[in-house]
């Protein structure tokens, strides 16, 4: 045994600089890579072409190293979200412990001292029983290198797809409590987890604690494919019409399922010296080339490769890839070499496990040690090769807050901020809704979950539902639902005034309307004096109520007091019958008035402060046909949504029409989506419109030229069914040859077990991804929408006393088996 303090290839750590005992100088970053699945073709060559300039501003004798770690872990509950109610508590058990991909992504560039001697496998510092530093002063070439590094940085950010951050002494050497990236390579920490020191072994296998470490290596040219790009076709998510892109390397990367670490190596040498080499050595081979065909082919190769790289101007560099892969489970070990041999398969290279130089490699990767690694397992290419071997893909991001959904790969929750966050940033100008999906790809269910989520958030949410979708989640915040049945009639009251309520313009404004609606079919076929005379109405109605106040406000009291006090005043006023008919006007509203067919819809006694309701919800199936009903009713729910937007200031509020435009859009009221559409911005409200009707897409002017062109967030599932209409459909929604190929992926190779629907979310043309939309049973329950389930959610809710009580006995009761849906 060894004291690793004596073979420690790291003399020290300053100014955000490893220095090895050699004299090298290593700086490192962190690396945040587009999330996995967002990327087309163009991103992964722009991606490619970014790393190819970056590395061409390198000094000679400069190593890169991205090291990208790979770490199973399990899903944390929040156990503040699990406090925010039962379903909140019932999600966070449903994905506790479910395990993922955790990745992290870093960039060691390393200098090398001007003499140093190239190390090998039989040369390498941990076959040494003690190092001693060794400290080479070279500032002004120290400062080149920091030259050439600030342009790489600014290289990739300025791409747009990738971002860095160099990592402080801290995070290089960490601290007391907090293991830095050379103690987690070292003992192979997982992010977050305490120091911990761990033996490490090395003579007959790589063993660090109890984890068995195996090296698989990519660094001889004939285990190398013979075709490498930036990107590849992945079979599972593609289709007839559309090639779905992943990274070249992913299949080492987010697709290989173990704990691994993927190093990339490329060394930066004098071009002009290689060259030379190489020109030396194609000399040699010729001379050699009449006693054996292999040196004629080499010769050959040799040529062409001195040829590509004066005549296209490319960069030669050294490469070296390798998976460092490890398991405390002895069955995980047996399945390594299988799974990283897959994984190499798919990219048309031959696996090969380093066994008798695997020791000096692992020691090389190394942060701060690369300058030590052993030439002798790297081979010759491009820079433009070599990059096709770097992993461009990173695990999906979540936001903190928001829409709880769950990333492609493994379902993990990430919390997606569809509105704050954007907004801010200016990837979206308003906060306007899209949603669109054929029959049964889980439209509701995302609606319902979106909903749930800005409810928690302090939203007020109103939704104009035909169907029957939002009963119980509804019923389980609390709000009020709004339906029509001849037993129990949809029923409001306009002129209640709540307490903190005010007789403002706005609320004589929505009466009139109201008032002109119900008398007039077309309510701009009225005079400038029927609107002063109705105006006048209103404000005496209001004085006689402040006079009277055991008068209850209402159509009825409102009617009584026009037939007694108004019509005195009209005609103390002379006001004449031309101008203003109030026996036509009275005749034409006694419908609603008390005895009257519809005396119940304007004079409700129950649910009257809908201004500070903060969960609304108005079923219109039953009532969608009705010449009368359906338009006075969907002026009421308007007027009252403006006044939200209006009063309410400070809160966010959202109006989601499911499935009833096209009724609303048929009864006159296509500008006031219009103008909801246009204007909602500025009152921090959002405007949402579902639809699964694809036809209404294409043929619609109303969604064409008004809702998909002020959504930025369009929230799309699975539309597959359409694919021969998909170029129409494609051209209506604005999607981009690459927001095609991802949205006709939906659902095309769901992970077995797991109960979940796709979604693709577009935001702005710029932001695409594709998340589950997976709920617990719990919220299934909550959410369903099949009416032999609603109805066992209902039989449930009135047995144990409430709707939570009763989805939570019949989703235990489901668990153990004595219930089925």
């Amino acid at each position: 045994m060894i004291d690793i303090e004596k073979i420690l290839p790291i003399w020290k750590v300053e100014s955000g600089t490893m220095i090895s005992m050699q004299g090298d100088k290593t700086i490192a970053y962190e690396l945040d890579l587009p999330e996995f699945g967002t990327q087309s073709a163009q991103d992964f060559e722009a991606g490619h072409q970014a790393f190819v300039k970056a590395m061409r501003g390198f000094l000679p004798g400069t190593i890169f190293h991205k090291l990208d770690w790979f770490t199973k872990m399990g899903v944390q509950a929040d156990s503040k979200r699990a406090a925010e109610g039962m379903l909140g508590a019932a999600s966070e058990k449903h994905f506790a412990g479910r395990p993922y991909l955790d990745h992290r992504c870093y960039i060691f560039l390393t200098l090398q001292p001007s003499g140093r001697k190239l190390s090998s496998s039989a040369y390498s510092n941990i076959l040494r029983k003690s190092i001693a530093p060794v400290e080479l002063k070279d500032e002004r070439l120290f400062q080149n290198f920091m030259a050439a590094c600030g342009q790489f940085e600014r290289i990739l950010a300025d791409s747009g797809l990738f971002s860095l951050s160099r990592l402080a002494d801290d995070e290089l050497a960490g601290t007391a409590n907090k293991a830095g990236i050379i103690e987690q390579y070292c003992f192979l920490l997982n992010r977050g987890q305490q120091p911990v020191i761990r033996d490490i072994h090395i003579k007959d296998e790589i063993r660090v604690g109890d984890k068995h470490v195996e090296l698989y290596t990519l660094a001889d040219a004939e285990d190398l494919p013979a075709l490498c790009g930036s990107r590849i076709n992945f079979d599972k998510y593609s289709t007839d019409r559309t090639k779905y892109s992943i990274g070249f390397a992913s299949p080492l990367g987010q697709f290989l399922d173990c704990d691994h670490i993927y190093n990339q190596f490329v060394f930066i040498g004098d071009t002009q010296h290689t060259i030379k080499q190489l020109e030396a050595k194609k000399l040699r081979l010729q001379s050699l080339s009449a006693y054996s065909r292999e040196n004629a082919i080499s010769r050959d190769a040799c040529n062409d490769f001195l040829n590509e790289a004066i005549g296209q101007q490319r960069l030669p560099v050294k490469a070296h890839f390798n998976v460092l892969a490890w398991s405390d489970n002895p069955i995980d070990q047996a399945e390594l070499k299988n799974k990283v041999g897959s994984a190499m398969a798919q990219m048309d290279a031959v696996c090969k496990q380093e066994t008798d130089g695997a020791p000096q490699v692992w020691y090389a990767g190394m942060p701060g040690n690369e300058a030590d690694f052993p030439m002798n397992d790297t081979f010759d290419t491009f820079a433009e090769q070599a990059t096709c071997f770097f992993n461009l893909e990173g695990m999906s991001r979540s936001d903190g807050s928001g829409l709880r959904l769950g990333d492609r790969s493994y379902g993990r929750p990430v919390h997606i901020d569809l509105f704050n966050a954007p907004m801010k940033s200016g990837l979206i100008t308003n906060r306007n809704l899209f949603v669109c999906g054929s029959s049964g790809a889980g439209k509701s269910l995302a609606m319902n979950h979106l909903l749930r989520s800005l409810y928690e958030e302090g939203t007020h949410c109103v939704t104009i539902d035909i169907g029957g979708s939002y009963k119980g989640l509804c019923d389980l915040v609390g709000g009020y639902y709004f339906t029509y049945t001849e037993d129990n009639p949809i029923q409001f009251n306009p002129f209640y005034i709540g307490a903190d309520d005010v007789l403002d313009v706005e609320k004589k404004e929505s009466l009139k309307t109201l008032l002109l609606a119900l008398w007039k079919k077309d309510s701009d076929n009225y005079s400038r004096s029927e609107y002063v005379a109705i105006s006048g109405a209103i404000n005496l109605y209001y004085e006689h109520l402040a006079a009277n106040p055991d008068v209850f406000p209402g159509f009825n009291s409102f009617y009584d007091f026009l037939l007694s006090e108004y019509m005195e005043v009209l005609q103390n006023g002379d006001v004449k019958e031309k101008d203003f008919d109030l026996g036509n006007f009275v005749y034409v509203l006694n419908p609603y008035y008390k005895g009257g067919e519809f005396d119940y819809l304007l004079n409700a006694t129950e649910n009257l402060d809908l201004l500070n309701e903060r969960f609304i919800v108005f079923e219109l199936d039953n009532i969608k046909s009705h010449e009368i009903l359906f338009p006075v009713v969907t002026i009421i729910i308007m007027e009252m949504f403006i006044s939200k937007m209006r009063k309410l200031k400070g809160k966010r509020k959202i109006l989601a029409i499911d499935e009833a435009w096209v009724a609303i859009a048929k009864s006159g009221m296509a500008h006031f989506i219009k103008f909801l559409y246009k204007t909602i911005r500025k009152f921090n409200g959002i405007a949402a419109l579902i639809t699964q009707e694809v036809e209404d897409l294409i043929s619609s002017p109303i969604i064409k030229e008004t809702v998909i062109n002020l959504s930025d967030t369009k929230i799309l599932l699975d539309m597959r069914k359409f694919m021969n209409k998909f170029d129409k459909i494609q051209e209506v929604l604005g999607l981009s040859d690459k927001a095609k190929t991802m949205l006709l992926s939906l659902n095309k190779s769901n992970e077995p077990g797991k109960n979940y629907r796709e979604i693709f979310v577009d935001q702005g043309g710029q932001s695409m991804h594709v998340y589950r939309n997976e709920l617990c049973l719990e919220e299934y329950l909550a959410y369903t929408t099949e009416e032999k389930e609603k109805m066992k959610v209902t039989e449930y809710a009135a047995r144990f006393g409430d709707i939570a009580g009763g989805i939570a006995s019949l989703a235990a009761e489901i668990r153990l088996g004595k219930s089925v849906l």
